[in-house]
C-alpha cells in the first residue's frame, strides 16, 4: 500500500493489541479478529506503533513472557488494565451499553453510572499513554466504540497530532443514540478527532445530525467547525466502507489443497445437492437464531429437502462471559437440537453446529464448498464475512443472501437481499438462491466479485488515512 501520507509516522490504538497469550504454549501469537485482520492486511507493507491492551490483567500475577516489542513488522504498546476496569470499561458500558445501543436496542442497553466512569477513565488511561509516546506530528488513527473519549482527551494532551477516528460498527439514528445518559461527552469525544470515519453514510449522517441537536453545533456539508481557544478547527466527517485483502483469498481458495479439502467437505457432509453456510461471532446481533428457524421451516415444509440438503452453521465463540452471549448460545444450540431431533435419521444430520473457532485456510475451504452463504445479522456495521465467501468463489458461482441491515448492502447489492425480521421473506430468498440457475448466479457474483475487489482493505486505509492528512 502507498499513500501520500507514508512518510508520516501513524500510531494505531484500539482496545486490543494484535497479540495474546498462547495458554498452551505460553508464548504470544497473532490475535484473532476482524480489527486486527483488517490492520494487519494494511500495516504489513508500513512501519507503525500499535497502542493497546494485552488481553493479561494487570492486578493478577501470572508467569507470562514479557511483551515483543513489535510483531510483524509493528512496534507494540501496552496499556495496563486490570480485571476491575476490564469489567467495567469493556463488559459493562462497552458491551453492556454502547454495543447493543448502536446495534438498534436489539438487546436492551444496560445503564450504570460506574460503568462510564470507569470507560471515562481507562480512555484517559489510553490518551496518556499515547502521548507520552506518539512521535511529534504523528498521524494516530483510533479504532472503535471502546474509546470514543479518547480523541478529545488526546487533542488537549498533544495538539500537535492529527487524529483519526473510524467506528468499525453502526452508528444509530438520533431517536435511539438519545437515551444514551453520556450522549453530549460522546459526541465531544469524537469531535476531537480531525476526521470522523464510519462504514455508511446513513451513520455518518447519523451522526452530524446528533452534533447539530445536542452540541449545538451546525455542521456544513460534511464538515463541523469546532470553537477552540486557539481557534476554529474542522473536523470532516464521511464514510469509508472497509474491505476486505480479497487477492489473498482469492489465491488461498484456489489453492489446490484447498480446493480438495473444500471437495471433502462436502463428501464428508454426505455430498448434498444444496450446501448451505453460515459463519459468524456467535453475537445476538447476527441473528442466528432467525436463520436457524427459516432453515428448519424450509425443511420441515420439504421446500429444501431434508434428505438431499445440510446447513452448517459455525458459531465462534465470543464474549463468554456477558450473560446475552450466553443466553444465545443456549438458544441456538436448543433451536439445532430440536431440529435434529425432527428431521434427523440415523446417519443424517441436516443443520451441523460447530462452535469453535477455525483457521483462515479452514474458512476459506468451507467458503469454496458452499452453493449457499447465509449472511443475515440483524444490524451490522458492514460484515466482511459477506465480502470472503465471494472473493472465494473463483469459478464465479455460489449465491450469497445477505441481510439489507448490513453495511455491505449498500456495496453487494447484487446478493439476494434480505429483511432478517421477516422469516416468511427470507425463507422465500434462500430458496430462490438455492434453486437459482447458473447464469443468474454467474451474472450475480460476477457483479459482487467486482465490487469487492474494486473496494479492497487497502482502499479503505488509503482514502481514510489520505483524508486524515488533508
Amino acid at each position: 500500500m502507498s499513500t501520500d501520507s507514508d512518510h508520516l509516522p501513524l500510531v494505531v490504538v484500539a482496545n486490543r493489541l494484535p497479540v495474546e497469550l498462547d495458554e498452551e504454549t505460553g508464548d504470544w501469537r497473532a490475535a484473532p479478529g476482524g480489527l486486527v485482520t483488517a490492520m494487519e492486511s494494511v500495516l504489513r507493507d508500513r512501519k507503525a506503533l500499535w497502542i493497546g491492551w494485552t488481553g493479561e490483567f494487570s492486578d493478577e500475577s501470572r508467569d507470562i513472557p514479557e511483551l515483543p516489542s513489535s510483531a510483524g513488522g509493528l512496534e507494540l504498546d501496552e496499556v495496563p488494565l486490570s480485571r476491575a476496569e476490564i469489567e467495567k470499561y469493556y463488559e459493562g458500558c462497552s458491551n453492556g451499553a454502547i454495543w447493543p445501543l448502536y446495534h438498534d436496542a436489539i438487546v436492551p442497553p444496560v445503564y450504570h453510572r460506574t460503568q462510564f466512569e470507569c470507560y471515562r477513565r481507562v480512555n484517559e488511561k489510553f490518551a496518556r499513554r499515547i502521548a507520552e509516546v506518539a512521535p511529534e506530528g504523528a498521524q494516530v488513527w483510533v479504532h472503535d466504540y471502546q474509546l470514543q473519549l479518547l480523541p478529545k482527551m488526546l487533542r488537549l494532551l498533544r495538539p500537535d497530532l492529527r487524529i483519526g477516528f473510524f467506528l468499525h460498527i453502526p452508528f444509530p439514528p438520533v431517536e435511539v443514540f438519545s437515551q444514551l445518559p453520556w450522549r453530549r461527552q460522546v459526541l465531544e469525544g469524537l469531535l476531537g478527532a480531525d476526521l470522523v470515519g464510519f462504514q455508511t453514510k446513513e451513520a455518518a449522517l447519523n451522526f452530524l445530525r446528533l452534533v447539530r441537536r445536542f452540541v449545538a453545533l451546525r455542521p456544513g456539508g460534511d464538515r463541523v467547525v469546532v470553537d477552540e481557544l486557539s481557534g476554529p478547527r474542522t473536523v470532516r466527517v464521511d464514510a469509508f466502507p472497509i474491505g476486505i485483502r480479497a487477492k489473498d483469498f482469492a489465491d488461498l481458495a484456489s489453492d489446490p489443497v484447498v480446493q480438495e479439502r473444500a471437495a471433502q467437505i462436502r463428501e464428508d457432509l454426505g455430498s448434498p445437492d444444496v450446501l448451505l453456510l453460515g459463519i459468524d461471532r456467535l453475537d445476538y446481533t447476527k441473528g442466528i437464531d432467525v436463520r436457524i428457524r427459516a432453515v428448519t421451516e424450509l425443511l420441515q415444509d420439504n421446500e429444501l429437502d431434508p434428505e438431499k440438503t445440510v446447513f452448517v452453521q459455525v458459531a465462534t465463540p465470543s464474549r463468554e462471559n456477558v450473560e446475552e452471549y450466553q443466553r444465545i448460545r443456549n438458544d441456538v444450540e436448543l433451536l439445532v437440537s430440536r431440529a435434529n431431533g425432527d428431521l434427523g435419521g440415523i446417519g443424517t444430520t441436516p443443520i451441523q453446529y460447530l462452535h469453535q473457532t477455525m483457521s483462515r485456510t479452514e474458512l476459506v475451504a468451507m467458503y469454496c464448498s458452499a452453493d449457499v452463504m447465509l449472511v443475515t445479522p440483524l444490524r451490522d456495521g458492514m460484515n466482511l464475512v459477506a465480502k470472503e465467501y465471494v472473493a472465494c468463489r473463483v469459478h464465479e458461482d455460489g449465491a450469497l443472501v445477505l441481510s439489507e441491515f448490513t453495511g455491505a448492502a449498500n456495496q453487494l447489492s447484487d446478493s439476494w437481499l434480505v429483511n432478517p425480521f421477516d422469516i416468511d421473506g427470507m425463507k422465500r430468498s434462500i430458496t430462490d438462491a438455492a434453486h437459482a440457475d447458473p447464469e443468474e448466479l454467474h451474472r450475480r457474483m460476477l457483479a459482487l466479485r467486482h465490487s469487492v475487489f474494486e473496494d479492497d482493505v487497502e482502499r479503505w486505509a488509503t482514502d481514510f488515512l489520505n483524508q486524515l492528512q488533508s
